[in-house]
């Protein structure tokens, strides 16, 4: 309970996720209100799912590992940030992260996006940026490495993936997102690239 009570903001948008997500799977109406459609979006109509589409999934498994992924980042990172900040970091995030594919998608009328993927690969590397030499691993791939390799590794996976996959991830929302954080972490925290390579040098003494 204290985690929860010493990150607030993070605590509200976990719980809204969690409610609006479980009632997109009762309900499939939801879907059609709160998915992003880049085409529509271009073009002026339901913007505001640029927002709403983080807060869907698609099944039980995507909400599970993005709400894993928040949790254990997104409530130390409000304590290291701050309040207000975390929220602006979240949601400018989930913004700034669909607008490529909104600009790559507008004339694919079939094509659609939904998940908080953007904001929480932005809450991830916000986090790296305070703690570049934490350790961290995937759950498939459970071999710990410094923060900042994992970071490394994942914008190139992303990049690579972005141009190459098949599947159905929208893996520039995560490489952008990714980049939001970093650049939004420097917006709100003037030093923190300062306070990053100090890390390292107290590490090398």
């Amino acid at each position: 309970m204290e985690i929860f009570l010493a990150a607030p903001v993070a605590s509200i948008i976990f719980a809204i996720t969690l409610a609006a997500s479980l009632w997109a799977f009762s309900n499939e109406n939801i879907y059609g209100e709160f998915i992003l459609n880049p085409y529509n979006v271009s073009r002026g109509y339901k913007v505001y799912t640029v927002i709403t589409s983080g807060l869907i999934h698609k099944d039980w498994n995507h909400l599970f590992f993005n709400m894993l992924s928040y949790y254990f980042f997104a409530f130390q990172l409000e304590a290291l940030l701050g309040h207000w900040q975390f929220g602006v970091l979240y949601f400018l995030s989930l913004i700034l992260s669909d607008l490529p594919s909104i600009q790559k998608h507008k004339e694919d009328i079939w094509y659609n996006s939904l998940g908080a993927s953007g904001a929480i690969s932005a809450v991830v590397f916000s986090y790296i940026m305070f703690a570049p030499r934490a350790e961290m691993s995937l759950i498939f791939i459970p071999i710990p490495m410094p923060a900042w390799v994992f970071g490394g590794l994942y914008l190139i996976y992303c990049h690579f993936a972005s141009k190459h996959a098949r599947d159905n991830i929208n893996h520039d929302a995560h490489f952008y997102g990714a980049l939001s954080g970093v650049i939004i972490t420097f917006a709100l925290h003037h030093n923190i690239f300062n306070e990053f390579v100090q890390q390292f040098s107290g590490a090398a003494k």
